[in-house]
């Protein structure tokens, strides 16, 4: 009998190409993912990976069974889905992952809002980014809350994957509440802007490359911003007065003093923010429920809204 476990785990290693990726992705150490792929081998009674001394890929009857074992995956969750759609009472544990700035937003609207229901569990972890679909589709999460600037991620995603689109989240200008540029009447005029302190995320960021592709558009040399991990650092390094910024308008859902948001005339830089789940997942009540919540929560949460 083939052990559900381990299927799982030689999935993951047919997505990853290694041990060690596998490893990384899914938690554990690489001789223990060597190790079961290994007892499943024992299982199968056939190699499933030809291995060297430095690597290790899958032989034919590891592939097919790679691939069986994404369906048989995925029918045991359906099944599982079904026999939890009797039941209309959201119960268990169900695990949400999400980029930073989505679960600060989301957090309080989500605690009131899922603890009407004593039944359930609700576990909310941050992600890094690009992370929150590949932990839904291998089952670590039940959930994820992911953002897209490239309006490409559903179309590029499997199909056992279903998106349901949250809001559009545009970039804004902060300044210190000091600075001249606060005041809602003075246009703003980012060639003017050039020469202030600009702060940004490391390069790489999704914020970060948004930023640049706006400071591109300026003409001249980009500014060189000081580098610094985390939105809400930044943003309180802008509401001391140390340097100015442009964000995704969600990550001052918070709230944060002593700053202000302006709107960018013309700039049409944005994110979409998903909720990803597995479509087998959608008929379990306990996450229906929590698909329904994020949904509230996305639509009712109020970013500071920029000014003209």
């Amino acid at each position: 009998m083939l052990e559900l476990r381990r299927l799982r785990l030689l999935a993951e290693f047919a997505r990853r190409g290694s041990i060690a990726a596998t490893a990384a992705a899914l938690g554990y150490t690489p001789s223990a993912v060597s190790q079961q792929l290994s007892a499943l081998e024992r299982e199968a009674r056939v190699p499933l990976l030809d291995r060297t001394a430095r690597s290790a890929e899958l032989t034919d009857a590891g592939r097919r069974l790679a691939e069986r074992a994404e369906e048989i995956l995925g029918l045991v969750e359906t099944a599982e889905a079904e026999l939890s759609a009797h039941s209309d009472t959201p119960m268990g544990r169900v695990v949400v992952t999400a980029f930073p700035t989505a679960a600060v937003a989301f957090a309080p609207a989500l605690a009131q809002s899922l603890g009407e229901h004593p039944g359930l569990t609700f576990v909310l972890r941050q992600t890094r980014p690009g992370d929150g679909i590949r932990q839904v589709q291998n089952g670590e999460v039940d959930i994820a809350l992911i953002d897209d600037w490239t309006g490409k991620v559903p179309d590029q995603s499997p199909a056992a994957l279903e998106f349901f689109h949250l809001r559009r989240d545009p970039l804004v200008l902060v300044v210190p509440s000091t600075h001249p540029m606060s005041d809602p009447a003075r246009p703003v005029d980012l060639q003017r802007l050039r020469e202030e302190p600009w702060m940004a995320a490391p390069p790489g960021e999704p914020s970060r490359q948004a930023a640049e592709r706006l400071l591109d558009t300026v003409g001249g040399a980009r500014p060189v911003p000081w580098e610094f991990e985390g939105l809400h650092t930044i943003l309180s390094l802008v509401a001391r007065g140390i340097g100015i910024t442009v964000v995704p308008a969600l990550a001052l859902a918070a709230g944060d003093r002593g700053v202000a948001v302006r709107r960018i005339p013309e700039c049409t830089l944005a994110r979409e923010v998903y909720a990803v789940t597995r479509a087998a997942s959608v008929r379990r009540p306990s996450v229906a429920v929590t698909l329904r919540a994020i949904y509230a929560a996305a639509r009712d949460t109020q970013p500071a809204r920029p000014e003209g």
